[in-house]
């Protein structure tokens, strides 16, 4: 199993949970809401352009719209791989986190 780095496994989430309507501007705002952080466009294409070099990704390019001046969208998709991946990563977090309580961690406080 191919470790994803944080980024990569919040873009992977935000392009499944936007599903068919994920492009840059979408998914930095569904990673703005997931996160509570502001992300900007270029900490969002970094990760896309790497897990579509890994094959977790798939992009093409929408119909031309009206308001962006007759011009197309990049759109992602996930691929089998990339749905792997995140249950690979998911199953991984879950194992690790199995025998830690938060009250435990908080009592370290």
């Amino acid at each position: 199993m191919k470790i994803l780095t944080r980024p990569e496994e919040m873009v992977l989430l935000a392009v499944w949970k936007l599903k068919g309507n994920a492009y840059g501007v979408t998914l930095a705002e569904q990673l703005t809401e997931m996160t509570g952080q502001k992300w900007v466009l270029g900490a969002v294409y970094v990760p896309l352009e790497r897990l579509e070099k890994k094959g977790y990704l798939k992009s093409y390019l929408s119909n031309p719209t009206k308001e962006r001046g007759g011009r197309s969208k990049r759109m992602y998709d996930l691929t089998k791989s990339g749905l792997k991946a995140l249950i690979d990563i998911k199953t991984l977090e879950e194992q690790m986190w199995n025998e830690i309580s938060k009250v435990s961690l908080e009592s370290e406080l």
